[in-house]
């Protein structure tokens, strides 16, 4: 009997661990490789145990067996899976169930957003509880898929044990184990059936989800296609239809509680998100405090931070601002009634910390698109009445069209020079074209097409609103970094204070341009384009540029380049960071400094570009061609470059040159300048900038000046008359050398007799100096005190003399020579 009920039992099992393994492998996706569950070996293939291995490997296999069969036991921990996924059951069809095809057909683009949203946050919630099922599944997967190969191989130890004739003791050892793992698999089945069902119940779900997002789509495709079509009664002749006048409150309310519901439901998820968030925003009110309170100070003594300490003042503002345009940024997945509160509170904040250069550009439209946009977002009250609702529509569009046509008539051009002159003219063009845009919404409100008039008098106010939000945010942002830059805020970080210019700079373009593409990219959403946009966008980004083997597309290309810019950026962030603040800090033996900095960057730089081509989507099997011309380039003719690349490093390991000395190669004196991975840059003492290979300084002579010490030994020769005394001018040499400037003590000078020359008896000075940068100077000074002393002492300097024989000279040249001779010189040859 125990023979036919095991393979049936070893079957269920192994099926039912299989059916685990994809349910599971299914839930999770790519997120978590699953490990592949082992099919059950062919028993031909299977080596059974060795008799005398069979004790042993019985007492392993059985603590293994007991340990799955106390596990099986102890509480299932899918368990506690179970109220969520039906709570989740419960509000997906809850869900489903709020709005009829047709109704979404009508519901208004946000709410359709909004919407979607609230599926994604369901699809998302699904995905996190399989990834839960997956952590608590995968080891009674594994354990019955253990089991079942521990079953073939004593299967096949019995089969052998039976046509050998083996040991009575051994041959129920062996029945003993394989019954006990008859029993684990009893044990597991229990557990692994209810996860089993777990997943199926999962996969329901995820249809469930999957089908309400496809309804969603079709009914904002809908809405796209709805907006060039008459979706209403014109409204003269809404006026007096009674559909028009009714009040649907109990309908626009009982509408509401889904947002309100998945505000709930997206605040229970992300819970410890938004307790994160707000304890950042706890401790930002007290930081701002401080950096407000530091900003006086720098008020009072640099009237350059003026203007970006005048943003700080008012502290509980930017707090504000910073808070609310964070939550746009930080939760992009909430539900939209959270960003709309939000923008609500920053009205006034915005308002007050707006810099006085825009209003100087727009004039009172800040004031005035923030007084229009919450007339705007009021028009919700109304949405239970459908004229009522148009003509508060139309109101508002007219109000929009009348101020900003009067503000474009009547601005002002020139006066007080403004950073932002520049925007004038692109400010005109957006600000006719959103008075084009509202007559459109005007007349279609009139003709019936209310989908497109609501569109176009939210879109631009929505949109000119954000402008104002963004703007503020980054301002802040840029002055908050520009006052942590001020020399007398963070004075311990040298390179803030002395790449604060350019750094600063960087900093303001990527925050305002950042601030640019969110308010395109929202304002795109907004005027409905946004999808068709990136749609085309997307579709050529995709295109693939095909080369033999190699495939790219030109959003790769696109992308490697952005990578290698920010690998490059990061790169020389390090090598800055390192030179000027971390090694000068440490004690490294000379050299060592630079050498760390330009090997991290040369590192981070290749390693961006690996990373580069990853993100690209770049394979090595794309790159082989790429490769083999690169090795044939090098055998060929890169012989050169790969010597100096390779001399490069050498010179970074070994470190015979370092930045700063003065060394002489090839006939060429200069002060090393920068050592690079291919040459390095000697800047001469004329001026000029030398580029040396680092094949030529490690293949022929280089003189290093300063490569141990920045003594230099300084020679000053000088010939005194015949007559002289050689102790006296020695001496006098001596003094002379001691008492200059820059004369170093030890090694101490010395003057030597250098012997008996032509004319005059030839002395030296020989003398040290510690300062290599000054010794020419410090030459000319010894020189120039030895001739004040010589002179002083009345020791002359004597002329060159040379003796001039004349073969043959004239009977008048003889007669004149002779009369010019003196008595008592030697006479003329």
């Amino acid at each position: 009997m125990r023979r036919l009920r095991t393979p049936f039992r070893r079957h269920v099992l192994l099926g039912l661990a299989l059916a685990l393994a994809a349910s599971v492998a299914a839930a999770a996706g790519p997120l978590v490789p699953a490990k592949p569950a082992a099919t059950e070996p062919a028993k031909s293939a299977v080596e059974p145990l060795a008799f005398g291995d069979i004790p042993t490997r019985a007492d392993t296999d059985e603590r293994f067996i007991q340990d799955v069969i106390r596990r099986s036991q102890q509480k299932d921990p899918s368990a506690k899976l179970v109220p969520q996924l039906e709570a989740m059951t419960v509000s997906i069809a809850k869900l489903s169930q709020v709005f009829s095809r047709q109704e979404m057909q009508e519901l208004a683009a946000m709410r359709l957003e909004n919407l979607m949203k609230h599926w994604n946050f369901y699809a998302r919630e699904l995905a996190d509880w399989r990834r839960d099922l997956q952590r608590v599944s995968s080891p009674y997967a594994e354990d019955a898929t253990e089991l079942a190969a521990r079953r073939v191989v004593w299967e096949a130890t019995q089969s052998a044990m039976g046509s050998s004739g083996a040991a009575s003791a051994l041959s129920d050892r062996v029945s003993n184990i394989l019954a006990q793992i008859a029993q684990a698999d009893r044990a597991l089945s229990g557990p692994l059936n209810r996860q089993i069902e777990l997943g199926r119940q999962a996969n329901l779900v995820q249809a469930n989800i999957d089908a309400g997002r496809k309804s969603i789509a079709s009914a904002i495709a809908y809405h796209d296609r709805r907006l060039s079509m008459i979706d209403s009664t014109p409204l003269w002749e809404a006026w007096g239809d009674p559909r028009f006048t009714q009040v649907e409150l109990a309908g626009a309310v009982a509408g509401l509680r889904p947002e309100l519901d998945f505000l709930r439901e997206w605040g229970e998820f992300n819970a410890s998100r938004v307790r994160w968030y707000g304890t950042g925003a706890l401790l930002l009110l007290p930081f701002l405090v401080w950096l407000t309170r530091r900003s006086r100070k720098v008020i009072a003594s640099d009237a350059e931070m003026r203007a970006a300490a005048q943003v700080l003042l008012r502290p509980v503002s930017a707090w504000l601002v910073l808070v609310l345009v964070g939550i746009l940024f930080l939760f992009p997945d909430a539900p939209l009634i959270l960003p709309f509160v939000a923008l609500l509170l920053a009205l006034i904040p915005v308002l007050r910390l707006l810099p006085p250069e825009i209003f100087a550009v727009l004039g009172a439209w800040p004031y005035i698109a923030t007084a229009l946009f919450l007339l705007y977002r009021l028009s919700f009250l109304l949405l239970a009445q459908a004229l009522y609702f148009r003509l508060y529509l139309m109101a508002v569009a007219v109000l929009t069209v009348v101020a900003l046509a009067w503000l474009l008539l009547t601005a002002k051009r020139g006066g007080t020079p403004n950073p932002l002159d520049r925007t004038r003219p692109i400010v005109r063009i957006l600000g006719w074209a959103a008075v084009a845009a509202l007559l459109v919404a005007i007349v279609a409100n009139l003709i019936g097409n209310v989908s497109l008039a609501e569109m176009l008098c939210g879109a631009v106010l929505y949109s000119a609103y954000l402008g104002l939000v963004l703007y503020a945010g980054a301002n802040l942002l840029v002055s908050m970094i520009r006052l942590l830059l001020a020399r007398r805020v963070m004075t311990q970080f040298r390179v803030l204070t002395q790449h604060a210019g350019p750094l600063l700079e960087s900093v303001n373009k990527l925050l305002m341009l950042a601030a640019l593409v969110a308010w395109l990219v929202i304002t795109l959403n907004e005027f409905r384009i946004a999808r068709p946009v990136f749609g085309a966008l997307k579709s050529v980004l995709g295109y693939p540029l095909e080369m033999g083997e190699l495939s790219v597309t030109a959003g790769s290309i696109l992308l490697f380049a952005f990578s290698l810019w920010i690998a490059y950026w990061v790169a020389r962030t390090a090598r800055l960071v390192l030179q000027d603040d971390v090694l000068p800090k440490m004690a490294l033996p000379r050299g060592v400094g630079n050498s760390i900095s330009t090997l991290t960057y040369y590192a981070l730089i290749m390693a961006g570009i690996f990373v580069a081509l990853a993100a690209a989507g770049f394979r090595l099997s794309q790159l082989a061609l790429v490769v083999g011309a690169l090795s044939v380039g090098i055998g060929f003719g890169l012989q050169t470059v790969v010597n100096n690349f390779v001399s490069g490093l050498i010179l970074m390991f070994e470190r015979p040159i370092q930045p700063g000395d003065v060394v002489e190669v090839s006939g060429t004196q200069g002060t090393i300048r920068e050592i690079g991975m291919r040459a390095t840059t000697l800047a001469t003492f004329d001026g000029a900038d030398v580029v040396v290979p680092n094949g030529t300084l490690l293949s022929e002579k280089l003189i290093n000046w300063t490569l141990s010490n920045t003594s230099r030994r300084i020679e000053v020769n000088v010939g005194v008359a015949y007559g002289s005394n050689p102790r006296q001018v020695m001496q006098l040499m001596l003094d002379v050398a001691k008492s200059t400037p820059g004369v170093a003590a030890q090694p101490e000078p010395s003057a030597v007799f250098a012997g008996f020359g032509p004319n005059s008896l030839d002395f030296g000075i020989r003398a040290w100096t510690h300062n290599f940068a000054d010794w020419v100077n410090i030459r000319s000074e010894i020189a120039m005190r030895l001739y004040d002393a010589l002179a002083a002492a009345d020791i002359p300097i004597p002329f060159p003399q040379r003796d001039l024989h004349l073969r043959s000279v004239s009977a008048q040249a003889r007669g004149e020579l002779a009369a010019a001779i003196k008595p008592g010189d030697p006479p003329a040859a």
